[in-house]
């Protein structure tokens, strides 16, 4: 038996050597866009620390609580400190509120409902008939 054609074995050389070559110069300069993009996503407006973009808000909190003076506004660092608790950093007191604030609908069930509907003709449902085999 052969090891295959001509054309599977000129395909896979072709992907061998791709392999080799790595990145394309244009694949090179959109990876390192993206890797300055995203190593800048978060800058501190009065000492231009960078941090990196899956920084968490409590983190950009601490920095501004250690790195500058007490009494600096957190947004003046940071504009998405806007709002952030830090006394609740995971947002599970306000979730918390929210959901108290909204009353669930409460659903009342009324007998005379249920036995209108027994009167017009609807009934409980089917039921089986049971058999019984000797």
């Amino acid at each position: 038996m052969g090891k295959g054609s001509n054309v599977q074995k000129a395909q896979a050389a072709r992907e061998r050597n791709q392999k080799k070559q790595g990145k394309t110069d244009e694949e090179r300069k959109a990876a390192k866009a993206k890797a300055d993009k995203d190593s800048a996503a978060f800058m501190c407006q009065l000492c231009r620390q960078t941090f990196m973009v899956n920084a968490r808000l409590p983190v950009l909190y601490l920095h501004v609580t250690s790195k500058h003076e007490p009494g600096t506004d957190p947004t003046a660092c940071f504009a998405q400190l806007a709002g952030f608790d830090p006394d609740d950093p995971k947002g599970e007191k306000k979730a918390a509120a929210a959901k108290a604030s909204a009353k669930p609908k409460k659903m009342k069930v009324k007998d005379s409902d249920l036995s209108a509907l027994l009167d017009d003709g609807l009934s409980m449902g089917k039921k089986k008939k049971k058999s019984f085999k000797k």
